[in-house]
């Protein structure tokens, strides 16, 4: 009984220091989602008809997380970046969070039209090249184990062979580098169609990955104005918020 007495203090003192950590100071949890987004610019995608609605998207989609409206979860680390490149397995540009924090949504809008123009597209969508990118990204920066979202903005058709195959294939997209990074990795492939989709979910090698995809037709209903309501504040759109989540 004299011990326990004599550790009490101790014990305590270890519970707001845990406490402490996984709150913060001002008694909300911390951040621990990192937050990948990839937009696709290859000809074939930016110069189809849901580029600029992909964009808009997007905008707002940014915004609610930053400021995690409507219950949705604010990111530790967000990096934007192009899918694809000039040639096979060619890094690209990650802008980081601090491009996006404290800006309006058109802001954000801008700031996306400024990192993805449309006078300036890639040969290659790479999907391959983007999830090794976020793989040394997320080692590099020890954020391993946190959950991981990945969210890409393309219709979701290969371009690249691997081997010696002349024409891609869904089975030539390899997950493999996130596999071992969180037990929580979610990739969100939006503005595809639904043959796409099913091949993502069906071809697509993996074990704790988990794909979901949306349609572009049901994509470009986040307008519609009894999802998005008319003379109402972005920050009051639970409606938008609930399909986004859902």
């Amino acid at each position: 009984m004299n011990l326990v007495k004599k550790l009490l203090p101790v014990i305590i003192g270890l519970s707001i220091i845990i406490s402490i950590n996984s709150c913060g100071f001002g008694g909300q949890p911390e951040p621990r989602l990192s937050m990948f987004i990839g937009v696709d610019i290859s000809g074939s995608f930016i110069k189809g008809k849901y580029f600029d609605d992909s964009i808009d998207f997007l905008a707002h989609y940014i915004y609610a997380h930053l400021n995690g409206l409507g219950g949705l979860d604010v990111p530790s680390v967000l990096f934007v970046g192009s899918i694809g490149g000039e040639k096979k397995d060619e890094p690209k540009t990650l802008y980081p969070i601090s491009d996006f924090e404290n800006k309006s949504i058109e802001e954000i809008k801008m700031q996306l039209k400024k990192s993805f123009p449309k006078n300036k597209f890639n040969p290659f969508t790479d999907y391959n090249a983007f999830f090794d990118q976020i793989a040394r990204t997320v080692r590099d920066r020890n954020l391993i184990l946190k959950p991981i979202s990945i969210v890409m903005i393309s219709d979701g058709i290969p371009d690249v062979p691997t081997g010696d195959k002349k024409t891609a294939d869904y089975e030539d997209i390899i997950v493999k580098p996130l596999e071992l990074l969180a037990r929580n990795i979610t990739i969100r492939l939006l503005y595809t169609d639904a043959v796409v989709g099913k091949d993502w979910q069906t071809k697509v090698k993996r074990k704790r990955v988990k794909i979901w995809t949306q349609d572009a037709t049901v994509m470009t209903s986040w307008k519609n104005p009894n999802i998005l309501l008319p003379d109402t504040t972005f920050e009051e759109q639970e409606r938008f918020f609930n399909w986004v989540k859902d």
